[in-house]
């Protein structure tokens, strides 16, 4: 069946409903949800029993690219300050020394055990070098795991911020193998040149949203979240426009804009939680359909060689390495090492390979499905068994949600009491956007003048307001109090 603008929508819908329907089911067979997207996308392929063509690897890595800054936007507004700031080296170290030193370990043994030259081996390498931030996000979040110490953020981190790295890799080794003679110390200043870039631009522009989102008035709560994904395209086209790397500087504007007050903010993280999640099947569905099962066949073999040793070897040596400057028990390095799935991205990234249309492309691309499909399913399904094996797990009863879990399950706060705001009040005049209100605290309600207002970020605080102030922490009202009045 060829895919036209006539049945697109059909098939598109029915394919999703079906991956809901199996993404449901997948956990009582131990199975992880984003596997059972691909498998739909495979059956559904011109190899399964949906008969669709589908050999658009362009296509394939623009939905793929947009696919990622939801992702990776949505995984930064998940990332509170607090939580990684205590782990913060150790994930810049797992992000770019851990993925650099994967790609070659990886690199070096495809060279070795097969036809590949050493450059085409490194850019194998640098294509399953990074974990991937939807696979890791959703089964952890899915299989409600609880982890002892920082191990969680420690894992969200990385995989939320080695995408960069690895893509920075897979473009310049693949720049490498088509242009031979150039020198592999040519692509260290891009590199610096692109990280220092992206860094900045995701700040400002972070920065610059946040002006735009509490300043610009709208009117409709329901534009916000359209707002805010104009913004998140910008930020990643404009970084890539200057020079910068556009993945890190939408990662960065999400962990940014997560961590500071804006309007309607509620409604703008459950929407990009949904979006995320969309773009997870959307994504996992495309490479499905993209990939033509009998290609894959004749690679088991190399497959499982470069599965077991990316899983088993190089893994744990750069994790081990990454930490060798930092303090931690050997359990939770060891279980670092076990969560490094491998999902779409580096399926993303096998297609600028194809695209550029090298000698091995397609054979790079159906190793790199194989290594990544035996990741999911070999990691992905045993992360609460393993935990549990080296002791890092907790009991779910024991898990701390995040501020994002707590909007996302609607959770009520535990304690309430009514400030009025006085004469001199420094809130007098401001908007609740702009009020220092801790973390876990809302306004609730505003009495004023016997009227009840049901506040919004862009309400103004007037003299002689009542808020009635719902929190987590009784602790909180006397920081409330204190700096209202």
């Amino acid at each position: 069946m060829d895919i036209t603008i006539e049945n697109i929508l059909l098939i598109g819908s029915l394919l999703l409903f079906i991956s809901i329907l199996a993404g449901k089911t997948s956990y009582r067979f131990g199975v992880p949800t984003l596997l059972l997207f691909l498998a739909v996308g495979m059956l559904a392929g011109s190899e399964g029993i949906g008969g669709i063509y589908f050999d658009e690897p362009k296509i394939a890595q623009f939905i793929g690219i947009v696919a990622l800054n939801f992702i990776l936007f949505s995984g930064g507004l998940d990332t509170r300050w607090k939580s990684i700031q205590p782990v913060l080296w150790q994930g810049i170290s797992l992000s770019t020394l851990g993925v650099l030193i994967t790609a070659l370990c990886i690199g070096i043994f495809a060279w070795q055990i097969t036809d590949f030259t050493l450059m085409e081996g490194l850019l194998l390498g640098a294509i399953i070098s990074s974990t991937d931030a939807a696979a890791v996000f959703s089964i952890l979040r899915s299989k409600n795991l609880a982890l002892r110490s920082n191990l969680r953020p420690t894992l969200e981190l990385e995989s939320g911020s080695n995408d960069p790295m690895a893509y920075f890799l897979t473009i310049a080794f693949l720049s490498l193998v088509m242009n031979p003679e150039d020198s592999v110390w040519s692509i260290i200043p891009i590199f610096f040149l692109q990280i220092i870039i992206g860094t900045i631009a995701g700040f400002a522009f972070g920065h610059i949203s946040k002006l735009v989102i509490n300043k610009i008035k709208l009117g409709f709560e329901g534009l916000y979240p359209v707002l805010v994904i104009s913004l998140m395209f910008i930020t990643f086209s404009a970084t890539d426009a200057i020079g910068g790397n556009g993945f890190l500087a939408v990662y960065l504007c999400g962990v940014y804009l997560g961590n500071q007050n804006l309007i309607h903010k509620n409604t703008v993280i459950r929407m990009f939680d949904g979006l995320a999640w969309l773009m997870q099947i959307v994504l996992f569905l495309t490479l499905g359909l993209l990939v033509f099962p009998s290609q894959v066949v004749p690679v088991i073999g190399i497959g499982m060689a470069i599965a077991a040793v990316l899983i088993f070897v190089a893994r744990p040596i750069a994790v081990f390495l990454s930490l060798i400057f930092f303090k931690m028990k050997l359990k939770r390095r060891l279980y670092i090492s076990w969560v490094g799935l491998r999902g779409a991205v580096p399926i993303v990234f096998a297609t600028y390979p194809l695209i550029a249309g090298i000698e091995k492309a397609n054979l790079i691309f159906n190793i790199v499905f194989f290594v990544s499909l035996t990741s999911v399913l070999i990691q992905g399904s045993s992360l609460a068994a393993v935990a549990h094996w080296f002791r890092v797990s907790l009991p779910s009863s024991e898990k701390k949600l995040s501020p994002v879990d707590k909007i996302l399950m609607d959770e009520s706060k535990s304690h309430l009491q009514e400030i009025e705001i006085p004469k001199g009040s420094i809130a007098i005049g401001k908007r609740i956007v702009d009020l220092k209100i801790p973390s876990g605290a809302i306004i609730a309600m505003i009495t004023r003048n016997n009227n009840f207002i049901t506040p919004k970020g862009d309400t103004v605080v007037e003299e002689n307001d009542i808020l009635l102030i719902l929190t987590e922490d009784r602790s909180n009202f006397l920081q409330i109090k204190e700096y209202l009045e």
